[in-house]
């Protein structure tokens, strides 16, 4: 072969991640945030993401620990409810009572969009820090409390609030550090969530007969203060406020993808969980034991360690949406039947069986808005839309009670919820669509 030949032949060099950056357009960078910030102490320079490495995977784990300490604490609220309802607050109705863990878990998502936008700018250890710090203090404080306001402030407000500051911090980190493999990250730090509900409840129920109420509440606050201490040695971004990406835009907000979606997760919460929320407290007026039912919240959230893993590998395979819409379907098939059964058995399968599919949207949901915008802004799109979930959270286990009171059973409130999350699935759909422009694919 002629040495002219030879030389076209030869290999261009490597282009870099700026010229590769350039050559894709704005819509093609949308779909595939696959170029990171790299903070190397002076300048920001674009990096690939690393998707996998120790340090990546030790994020991991640091999420894991403050879903456990945060949600799996607030996944407790089912024994929660029926403690207060038989003791402290037994002169307040169920739904008055209910007020008390939808503000905890509707906190738990509502500080997504200022510490969004904080983290958008690079800030990320003293949000976790600050949260770490109110998780624990609130969880003592609660060994104090005698009072329907104080048990509001203390656990619906302080714990609530300081759990979504945490966990905002630990979800928006990871792509900062995993591209492909998000899916099966956020289901690792998920499942943190559910082996926390199952913990928790357990410890909560045999602890309170043994040594009362208030050292129970101390001795979950010391295990707060272990977890959440690795949480924090562990935490790292790969941004920081002095080198930071360029500043977020508001043009994320005209994505229809994201609007659909963020409809999604508004109604989703209206009705999804209403079943961990009551489950106990039903099965008690079946005529079940008190003894055995509080297991169902347990036993829920033990089919969401299952659900979260398996459901965050299938995420990233056929895409986050497409996980999540059947996933939820089934949740929502499960919520219309739960108050027609009343056998024990009966219950123990659906509560498994709502725990893994409803394990789908809680392991995924911070993993669709990655794709639907620069990955600069990812922040702040995550925020908004967790704040959309706060107010569902926030609105359906109570309206849930009210039901109750005037009907004088769950059949009805099953209906509700269910049909909440129902409707939800076609905002899912439509955010699925509108992302790929198809009704195939993966998205």
């Amino acid at each position: 072969m002629a040495e002219s030949e030879l030389a076209t032949k030869q290999p261009s060099p490597p282009a870099t991640l700026r010229d590769i950056d350039d050559a894709y357009s704005d819509d093609e960078k949308c779909l595939s945030p696959e170029i990171g910030y790299e903070d190397n102490g002076s300048d920001l320079t674009e990096e690939p993401i690393p998707d996998g490495g120790l340090q990546a995977w030790l994020v991991v784990l640091s999420g894991h620990c403050a879903t456990f300490t945060t949600f799996g604490f607030i996944n407790t609220w089912g024994v929660f409810q029926e403690y207060y309802q038989q003791t402290i607050l037994k002169d307040n109705s169920p739904s008055t009572i209910a007020w008390i863990g939808s503000v905890q878990y509707s906190l738990a998502f509502m500080p997504g969009l200022p510490v969004g936008a904080l983290i958008a700018r690079g800030h990320l250890r003293v949000p976790a820090a600050i949260g770490s710090a109110g998780v624990i203090i609130g969880t003592f404080l609660i060994a104090e409390c005698t009072e329907y306001w104080q048990i509001l402030l203390c656990q619906g407000i302080c714990v609530g609030l300081s759990s979504g500051v945490l966990i905002m911090t630990g979800i928006c980190v990871l792509p900062q550090w995993f591209s492909t493999k998000k899916g099966i990250a956020l289901g690792i730090i998920g499942v943190g969530a559910s082996s926390g509900g199952v913990v928790y409840p357990i410890a909560a129920r045999n602890l309170i007969p043994l040594v009362g109420f208030s050292w129970t509440m101390r001795i979950l606050a010391f295990m707060h203060v272990f977890l959440l201490t690795i949480t924090n040695i562990l935490f790292k971004g790969r941004w920081s406020p002095k080198n930071k990406p360029p500043s977020p835009s508001l043009s994320t907000f005209k994505n229809p993808a994201f609007l659909f979606y963020c409809a999604a997760g508004f109604t989703t919460f209206l009705g999804l969980y209403t079943m961990l929320t009551y489950i106990s407290v039903g099965a008690v007026e079946s005529g079940i034991p008190s003894d055995f039912a509080f297991y169902y919240v347990a036993i829920t959230n033990a089919g969401g360690v299952i659900g979260r893993g398996i459901l965050g590998h299938l995420g990233d395979r056929f895409g986050p949406l497409t996980v999540i819409a059947p996933s939820t379907f089934v949740a929502g098939v499960i919520t219309y039947a739960w108050p027609f059964v009343h056998s024990k058995g009966g219950l123990v399968a659906l509560a498994v069986v709502y725990g893994v599919a409803g394990g789908g949207f809680l392991a995924l949901f911070g993993a669709p808005t990655v794709h639907m915008g620069e990955l600069q802004d990812n922040g702040l799109r995550l925020g908004f839309f967790l704040t959309c979930m706060s107010l569902g959270a926030l609105a359906g286990p109570p309206i849930s009670g009210a039901i109750k009171y005037a009907t004088g059973s769950f059949e009805l409130v099953g209906v509700w919820a269910g049909t909440t999350v129902m409707i939800s699935i076609v905002f899912l759909l439509l955010a699925r669509h509108f992302q790929m422009r198809k009704w195939t694919g993966k998205a």
